[in-house]
């Protein structure tokens, strides 16, 4: 289910993107920075009940995150300060939206405690497995691109099915999904770089 196998093919899906990006002389971080803002909007926006901007602005997020590694690669700008800045953004970007998504309503703090965690920690596993040396890893059921698509998706369904099933809305079974399918990922991460470890 993972997207992250178009992670290589990026620069050609943003390509249009990047052109633009050029010409308006923006750089990779700030793309970064744009994407952390928008994903600050989404989750205000979803926790005053708007899911229409709300999903608005993680589409948005969902570009620029896309889009700063693109143009950082295409202009050979691709840097450390760089890449720390996108993860630790990224993160932020995590807790912004997951937390507004629960925070208005969609879900009880419980299951947002649960999709918090799980996102952090599958996230967190593939950056630690570069930390022991063993590169970075990406693979497991549910990655960042993956989650960002589907919280777009359920967003929409969202507006057209807004009524509640066994006290969820569709967001809030989205974010118990993440919760459940986040520590999964993150076991699947944790067991493949241990088998890796000599």
């Amino acid at each position: 289910m993972t997207l992250e196998f178009l992670r290589p093919h990026m620069s050609r899906i943003m390509g249009p993107f990047i052109t633009v990006s050029r010409k308006a002389g923006v750089s990779p971080n700030t793309l970064t920075v744009l994407a952390l803002f928008t994903s600050a909007c989404a989750g205000t926006f979803y926790w005053f009940g708007h899911v229409l901007l709300g999903t608005l602005f993680v589409a948005l997020n969902a570009l620029f995150d896309g889009l700063d590694g693109a143009l950082a690669r295409a202009e050979k700008k691709e840097s450390i300060r760089g890449d720390f800045l996108d993860h630790v953004t990224d993160r932020y970007a995590d807790i912004l939206i997951i937390t507004g998504i629960f925070a208005g309503g969609a879900a009880g703090w419980e299951v947002g405690v649960l999709a918090l965690t799980g996102v952090l920690m599958s996230s967190y596993l593939g950056t630690q497995s570069q930390a022991v040396g063993m590169g970075r890893f990406y693979g497991g059921v549910l990655g960042r691109a993956d989650r960002l698509v589907l919280i777009i998706c359920a967003g929409l369904l969202t507006l057209v099915f807004p009524g509640k099933v066994f006290s969820l809305s569709i967001l809030g079974w989205l974010l118990l999904g993440f919760g459940v399918m986040g520590h999964v990922t993150a076991l699947q991460r944790f067991l493949y770089v241990w088998r890796k470890m000599p």
